[in-house]
């Protein structure tokens, strides 16, 4: 299996068919855990449609652009909106893979206990540093929506648009981050998961 077992799960499907996105379903019956499932889960449909739509702004900008000698001020800020919105959304779901930057020798190398105290170790240090990050997002947000801050551009969009997916997509990531935290310190629950 690769590393983040995409190769493997997408080479097992037969040929025209796709997965859908998938986010880890929690193990335990912690309502927390279930309702971050979903909005994992919504947000990564979000993001796919975000993702497309940039592509077709940054399409249609080079089509106006070079064949009808057009000038276009807007696409470039909807593009990098869009892009924001998908890289901070995801954040929370790439954690529940664990998809963020790990050392995966260590994992090999180290003891269970010793691999589940480096890992709370880390979940902690990430916890607090993207705890400070949307408390200083969330600041960013509010001072640009009292001041009414825009963009230099000639289209000027407010800059709490982008802010404010900056902080609730940091804010989702602290909550994934707090749950596994919790987890790792109470043990998994003997009960069974809920069917969704």
């Amino acid at each position: 299996m690769s590393s983040h077992g995409v190769q493997d799960a997408a080479a097992s499907l037969p040929d025209g068919v796709h997965a859908l996105p998938s986010v880890p379903r929690p193990a335990t019956r912690n309502p927390l855990e279930w309702a971050l499932y979903y909005v994992n889960w919504c947000v990564v449909i979000a993001a796919m449609f975000a993702l497309v739509l940039a592509a077709l702004v940054l399409s249609y900008s080079v089509v106006v652009r070079y064949l009808f000698r057009s000038p276009t001020d807007w696409q470039d800020e909807v593009a990098v909106f869009l892009l924001v919105g998908v890289t901070f959304g995801c954040g929370a779901m790439v954690q529940a893979h664990r998809g963020h930057v790990g050392i995966g020798v260590l994992e090999s190398v180290l003891s269970p206990r010793v691999n589940s105290l480096r890992l709370l170790f880390v979940d902690t240090v990430s916890g607090l540093f993207c705890a400070f990050f949307a408390w200083k997002s969330w600041t960013l947000c509010a001072e640009a929506w009292r001041e009414g801050q825009t963009t230099s551009s000639t289209w000027a969009p407010p800059l709490w648009i982008p802010y404010s997916m900056m902080a609730v997509g940091m804010t989702l990531l602290v909550v994934q981050l707090l749950c596994q935290i919790l987890l790792r310190l109470t043990g998994p629950a003997a009960a069974a998961p809920p069917t969704p």
